[in-house]
């Protein structure tokens, strides 16, 4: 997660900014629209429902958070060559790790909160009733809640730092890290899904809980997170490094977006044919059916982030105090937002209306909650700058000029 002490310098990527504050924000559009699947898959199944609410869903996951690891590792190398290896350490391990251990437990008491207001209204709570027994938790099911992604990549963050300790010493003359870099020119163009695609398709053909509907599986739950998430986000987290030493090869994936977006649609809407629509039975058996709709999504996973990229690069590389200030906001409504989507779906359930009312209602409802917290509890606090690098002073009005005697 880079924010905005990215430095205010003239090689700022604007539209990298966009992107990874968009992929964050969309995070509450993509878990309001679980309570409107035709099936339930979330705790809240609201009354309206739709296909087009898991259209919704899977175009989002397919694309988001790789999107997100490909920046994350781009920033990473920026901050690296930057800061050195014991100033990005500390950076990570308090803008990261700390918010991870900070934020984890209101936020997982807002769940619990939202979790038990939604059993009381379902009537699955009888009064009087002993509750039911607590779950128990472990290193293989621990509930990282939607903050996986900051556990995520402090294992990434820790593995860049160890295995570029070595190559760092062997490499003095920089013979290494000129080869590393003309075979990244080579990896990099619309072929580059179809050469990523291979190890994680691999990697999901392998899993026999693999539901292909969710692409790459979330590693929400466990300290050591799933192989084909660790495969899918660790490359996509390795290629944003190695773009950083390729700059040049940003204008590239601009000019090759349009193709990267075709190439995403097709294979995205293959993938979801082939997954059987929002099905959520697994994939368990290795067949060949299966291999055709891993090889499928991990292509259309990779086409879909590096369009957003090469769209993103195209189209919102200007200047803009909204899109700015969206970014920097976006870390802090990521990590309070999935409990107020709960509470608000929990609200809404039963209300006469179509979903897509209801989801827009509740997904502007919590943006906006979120964003009037931002602004007046974080962006102008020790908060801020604990998550954003820096603190944004509040606005002064300017001082009203004494009014000068008469002679």
């Amino acid at each position: 997660m880079e924010t905005s002490t990215t430095a205010e310098t003239s090689d700022r990527l604007h539209g990298l900014d966009a992107l990874r504050g968009g992929a964050l924000l969309l995070g509450i559009l993509l878990h309001a629209s679980l309570a409107f699947f035709p099936q339930q898959t979330w705790i809240v199944h609201d009354e309206s429902r739709s296909i087009g609410a898991a259209a919704i869903f899977y175009a989002i996951h397919l694309f988001r958070m790789t999107a997100f690891f490909l920046i994350a590792g781009l920033f990473a190398h920026m901050m690296l060559a930057r800061k050195g290896w014991w100033g990005f350490a500390r950076d990570r391990a308090s803008r990261i790790a700390g918010p991870l251990a900070a934020f984890w437990t209101p936020v997982m008491a807002g769940i619990i909160t939202a979790l038990v207001w939604n059993a009381h209204v379902q009537g699955w709570v009888t009064p009087g009733a002993p509750p039911p027994p607590s779950p128990t938790y472990d290193w293989t099911n621990f509930p990282l809640t939607h903050l996986w992604f900051l556990w995520v990549l402090v294992i990434f963050y820790a593995a860049t730092l160890i295995l570029r300790a070595p190559f760092a010493v062997l490499d003095r003359d920089g013979a290494w890290g000129r080869i590393v870099d003309r075979l990244t020119g080579i990896l990099v163009g619309p072929w580059t899904p179809v050469v990523l695609a291979a190890p994680l398709a691999f990697a999901l053909w392998l899993d026999p809980t693999w539901v292909a509907f969710f692409a790459v599986p979330t590693p929400d739950e466990g300290i050591v997170p799933n192989a084909a998430a660790l495969t899918g986000f660790g490359l996509a987290f390795g290629l944003g490094f190695l773009l950083d030493r390729r700059r040049d090869l940003l204008g590239r994936i601009t000019y090759w977006s349009p193709l990267l977006l075709a190439m995403a649609v097709g294979t995205g809407v293959a993938g979801w044919y082939l997954a059987g629509g929002p099905s959520l039975e697994p994939m368990a058996e290795p067949t060949l059916d299966k291999a055709v709709a891993a090889w499928t999504t991990a292509v259309a996973v990779y086409a879909s982030a590096l369009a957003a990229m090469g769209l993103c690069l195209r189209f919102l590389s200007g200047r803009s105090a909204i899109r700015r200030y969206l970014a920097d906001a976006s870390y802090w409504v990521y990590i309070v937002h999935l409990p107020l989507v709960m509470l608000a779906q929990v609200w809404v359930q039963d209300w006469a209306g179509p979903w897509w009312v209801k989801l827009v209602g509740v997904t502007m409802g919590v943006l906006t909650l979120s964003l009037a917290t931002y602004e007046l509890a974080v962006r102008h606090t020790l908060l801020g700058k604990w998550l954003n690098g820096r603190r944004v002073p509040w606005r002064s009005r300017p001082a009203t000029p004494s009014p000068v005697p008469a002679e």
